[in-house]
């Protein structure tokens, strides 16, 4: 029983538990003590000091606080002393202490009319009252409490500075602990001696140790020994608690290691007196010889020499027995189990008195069951069994007896894993696959999570396993999805993986080399794909064959069937299944979205030469034939493509990208390729293809047909004009309005109409083949589910040109539908040009580099900052225009309306079914943001900001002698816009969609100076029209798309402006 378990008795129990807060808060200091005496400093409302003192088996106790001072009552204080010296081993003194605790003061105050307590029970009360109290004294100043702390910190440094061994000495006691423990740890306890009066150390006590006391210790040696052992440890635990001391550790690896040799050099450890002899009393029955013994009373010594090798004996006896025994060995030197006096672990023995390295060389079990039981005889019929049970401990069979020496295999895993058919544990569960991992070494299949080796009896042989191999292999199928079940009952070795996650995790695993099976069938890896182009009569042939090892292939057919259903393997010949590398599925996942499997091959359009070429690029094996590869060296030659001149009769001259243009034509008329021809808006496109046409006129031959034009209704007076201007000797037959008849057609170079016609007329139009189809912005059938698009589609011709500033306008899946009017199937399906394009136009992956490359001899544009530097500036600005009072109000009660009914509604309905009424919100508010009228017609009457705003800055422009082009997307704005022109008497041409005399209108406003401004609808005059004359230009109100305010800017800013353009 510990110090204050025999005094706990004469401490009521309220004092002890704020003794213990005290004791565990830290607030005991400079504590100093032996086995008579203690004395300490204790904090609390002040510094207090303590002093308790052993006599024979009682103990005296006194403390300078008021409590104890006043009631003569046993403190708190006095309590976390007792702790304290209790932790420290102070007062332990040689008998038991059976006796009370005492108060030192009834001692010294009453002397001898002191009696003891009436009831034993009640230690400390009905004593003689305590003498009279003094005077209360005077409070400190400040100064005196600063001098005050000042002296008790310097007693208290003095106290912790090594007062506690200024006696004495450390000396450390070895355990090894093989009596108790199966796998001993060796342990190192901390004592203190001290020398009796005759001279003679005295019997080491513990010594508990604290961080905090290290730097106190005298020896240096000592400092560093304990700190290796109590380690980083803070001087305070959690909550400010100081350490414990310690007086014991375990020691083993590094530490041990590092730490005995210092023990051993200090000249003060000892071995455990009488552990060595009761450890060979209880652990060697089994042998007859004796070994030496350790003397306790010596210190213990430490050999720097090589560490001891041991080495596990069999030998036969006489008697054809298996006697299995072993002992170390040192260079020429032995020694036998029996001469080892002890084992520290697994790398230390004492023999003698002296500690050294061992190195068990794998064998620990073997050497520790043999210092506890000695030599073991094994029958002859053991044999195999001793030789699995060496192989397993990886020992070196080299010294074995013939019989039991085996053969060691260490050759890297492949992995394994078999999947089983999807489950689900549970009711709720999601559908997963069982997987069985395990690990096949040269033959040796061995199941993964477990600690079984690979022993082969028959052949005597064991594999040993790759850990760190294996560990890794787990690791790559945890990051796959695959983890352990988690139902009971699960097997060892046996993993789970979901369903969905399945694909992706076996694609991964046979690229790496792993061996897959899944409901019996193997998967294989693809090695290498040979891949062959030939030329058919309007087509290209894609033929190939993916070799999958071992003899098995499978046509380049099968593959890309297998990549268009989703699929990333295909079924073998002998049932094994194929597998595609990731690297193929991105690669040839194109080709199978853009081509047609036709038997063992896969067929592309002529027009598809430049896609097929980029498809195939990365591949190293390819064979092509002569047509395929001369097509391909013609399309690589695209930049080389000459400029033609116009053809005779063509009025006018063409500037040198114009006759580019030409070139491009007869490079895409040879090839029997549709284009693009998407140059700036204002650079002459509809010159350039009037000079192609006049050409294709001195061309064509008796049965040469016509060519047909579609336009936008606004361009068909524009396309007439430009033709009579430039290429006069073409007839022209203007296929519009209710009096139109195709009669004769052959006779006319050109057939001339609008979408909205050939939307009515498509079936009458597709009975007629044509020698160009040509689309005048062409962004018109950007949709290909509109009519107009699948009109176009149907007409018949030999060769097809759009013509659009804006190709895409919107997304490049606009793309799709051009090019599926004029090279049908060059971009595949809608649905896998998608895929290729608009992921990477989100940001994402996606093969629009493949595509772009594939377009490029398609689409000729070029910019005006390209071709035409001499074009005069433009100049944007955005004007803003403050809502006056009237019209704010309106705008603010119009919105707070539309928030509050679509919050009701989206709330009622979600976001999705009330799109609609936020549409229609966005537009009502920017009606009345250009005027009140368009919301609310009886206040058409009302100002407006941006017609006061307008209106002023027309007068100014005006009257310095500009032309202005007024736009809207609104005829209604137009009309409120001009009642106030005429009541201000400014003349001006309009022109909407309804307005007939179109060409006559423009012509006035290019030649009437007396008619400076035009109002024009947006939809009707954004496109087509050469108004040159113009170099200012208004846009009243945004439209949501960006390319339709440039169009509409751009009927000024074109060839043949010679101002600079304002917008």
């Amino acid at each position: 029983m510990g110090l204050a378990g025999a005094l706990a008795r004469d401490v009521s129990e309220r004092i002890r538990l704020k003794g213990n807060r005290y004791f565990l808060g830290g607030a005991v200091r400079a504590i100093e003590g032996s086995e008579a005496h203690v004395t300490a400093t204790v904090r609390g409302s002040e510094w207090y000091q303590v002093h308790l003192t052993r006599s024979g088996d009682e103990i005296l106790a006194s403390c300078g606080c008021p409590f104890f001072t006043d009631r003569n009552e046993f403190c708190k204080h006095i309590w976390a002393v007792i702790l304290a010296a209790d932790a420290k081993s102070y007062l332990i003194g040689d008998a038991p202490l059976t006796q009370n605790l005492y108060l030192e003061s009834a001692y010294t105050d009453l002397g001898d009319d002191w009696e003891a307590p009436a009831e034993a029970g009640e230690p400390g009360y009905g004593w003689a009252a305590p003498p009279p109290r003094g005077p209360k004294p005077a409070p400190l100043q400040p100064w005196q409490r600063f001098l005050q702390a000042v002296q008790e910190r310097a007693v208290r440094e003095s106290v912790d500075g090594g007062s506690r061994y200024s006696e004495g000495e450390i000396v450390y006691q070895l355990e090894s602990g093989e009596v108790y423990e199966a796998s001993p740890l060796p342990a190192v306890r901390v004592q203190r001696r001290v020398r009796k009066k005759n001279g003679a150390w005295g019997k080491p006590q513990p010594m508990g140790v604290t961080p905090a006391e290290l730097e106190h210790l005298p020896e240096s040696i000592d400092r560093h020994i304990l700190s290796l052992l109590l380690g980083a440890g803070d001087h305070y635990g959690f909550g400010n608690v100081p350490a414990l001391a310690r007086a014991s550790f375990r020691v083993a690896g590094p530490l041990a290691e590092r730490v005995l040799p210092l023990l051993a050099e200090s000249g003060r450890l000892y071995f455990a007196s009488g552990e060595a002899s009761t450890a060979r009393a209880g652990q060697h029955a089994g042998r007859s010889e004796t070994r030496p013994s350790v003397d306790a009373s010596q210190p213990l010594t430490w050999d720097g020499g090589p560490p001891w090798i041991f080495r596990l004996e069999v030998r036969e006896t006489s008697e054809g027995n298996l006697r299995v025994d072993g002992g170390f060995t040192r260079e020429e030197d032995r020694l036998s189990l029996s001469g080892t006096d002890a084992l520290l672990g697994s790398s230390f023995l004492v023999t003698g008195n002296t500690i050294a390295r061992f190195d068990h060389g794998g064998a620990l079990p073997w050497l520790l069951e043999l210092r506890r039981h000695g030599a073991t005889l094994l029958p002859s019929s053991a044999a195999p069994v001793l030789s699995e049970a060496m192989a397993r401990s990886e020992i070196d069979s080299a010294a074995l007896p013939e019989a039991l020496r085996y053969e060691v295999v260490t050759v890297p895993p492949t992995p394994r894993i078999k999947l089983g058919r999807p489950t689900r544990q549970g009711h709720g569960a999601r559908e997963e696959l069982e997987a069985v991992v395990e690990f096949d070494y040269a033959g040796t299949v061995l199941p993964a999570l477990t600690a079984a080796g690979g022993y082969d009896a028959e052949r005597r042989r064991m594999v040993r396993r790759d850990r760190a191999a294996e560990g890794s292999a787990i690791q790559r199928l945890q990051g796959l999805g695959f983890h352990r079940p988690w139902y009971f009952g699960a097997r060892d070795g046996v993993l789970a993986i979901p369903v969905e996650r399945f694909p992706g995790a076996v694609r991964h695993l046979v690229e790496e080399g792993w061996h897959v099976e899944a409901e019996g069938r193997v998967f294989r890896a693809a090695l290498n794909l040979q891949l062959q182009v030939k030329s058919g009569v309007d087509w290209f042939e894609l033929h190939g064959q993916v070799d999958f090892g071992e003899g098995r292939s499978a046509p380049i057919a099968d593959l890309l069937a297998a990549l268009k259903r989703g699929e990333a393997t295909v079924i073998l010949d002998d049932g094994t299944r194929g597998m595609v590398p990731e690297e193929w599925l991105q690669r040839y996942a194109r080709v199978a979205s853009f081509g047609e499997a036709t038997g063992d091959h896969v067929r592309f359009k002529p027009a598809q030469t430049a896609l097929l070429d980029a498809l195939l690029e990365a591949q190293p094996l390819v064979h092509v034939d002569e047509t395929f590869a001369r097509a391909r060296a013609e399309l690589g030659n695209f930049n080389g493509i000459q400029p033609l001149d116009p053809p005779v009769g063509f009025h006018g001259q063409l500037r040198e990208y114009q006759r580019e243009a030409l070139g491009w034509f007869a490079f895409l008329r040879r090839f029997g390729f549709g284009g693009c021809l998407a140059d700036d808006m204002g650079l002459g496109k509809t010159v350039m293809v009037l000079a192609l046409l006049l050409s294709r006129r001195d061309e064509r031959e008796a049965d040469t047909r016509t060519s047909i034009v579609v336009v936008p209704r606004s361009l068909v007076f524009n396309w007439m004009e430009e033709s009579a201007r430039f290429a006069p000797g073409l007839k022209v037959l203007d296929y519009t309005g209710e009096a139109r008849a195709l009669a004769r057609v052959e006779d006319y170079d050109i057939l001339l109409t609008t979408y909205g016609t050939l939307r009515r007329d498509a079936p009458r139009l597709a009975e007629h083949q044509f020698d160009y189809v040509i689309l005048d912005e062409a962004q018109a059938i950007k949709n290909p589910a509109t009519a107009s698009a699948k009109a176009a589609r149907v007409l018949r011709g030999r060769h097809r040109l759009a013509l659009s500033g804006t190709p895409v306008e919107n997304h490049l899946g606009e793309l799709w539908s051009l090019f599926e009017f004029l090279n049908p199937g060059f971009l595949g399906s809608s649905a896998s040009f998608g895929r290729a394009v608009l992921p990477q136009a989100r940001g994402e992956r996606g093969d629009l580099t493949l595509v772009t490359r594939a377009l490029r001899p398609f689409i000729l544009r070029r910019t005006k900052e390209q071709v035409a530097p001499e074009l005069p500036a433009k100049s944007e600005q955005t004007i803003h225009c403050d809502l006056d009072p009237p019209q704010r109000r309106f705008y603010d009660e119009l919105r707070s309306h539309y928030r509050r009914t679509l919050l009701a509604r989206m709330a009622r309905s979600g976001l999705n079914r009330s799109k609609m009424q936020v549409l229609e919100a966005l537009l009502r508010l920017r009606q009345a943001a250009s005027h009140p009228g368009l919301v609310d017609p009886a206040r058409a009457g009302e100002s407006s900001a941006k017609f006061d705003v307008l209106l002023a800055r027309l007068g100014e422009i005006v009257d310095e002698g500009h032309k202005v082009l007024v736009f809207s997307q609104f005829t209604s704005l137009l009309a409120l816009l001009r009642v106030r022109l005429d009541e201000q008497g400014v003349t001006y041409a309009y022109l909407d969609g309804r307005t007939r005399d179109r060409a006559e209108r423009v012509a006035r406003f290019e030649s009437d100076p007396a008619c400076p401004l035009f109002l024009i609808s947006l939809k009707a005059g954004g496109l087509g029209l050469n108004l040159t004359a113009a170099d200012y230009v208004f846009l009243l109100d945004p439209w949501w798309n960006p390319a339709v305010e440039a169009q509409a800017i751009d009927r000024a800013h074109r060839i043949g402006q010679s101002k600079a353009v304002f917008a």
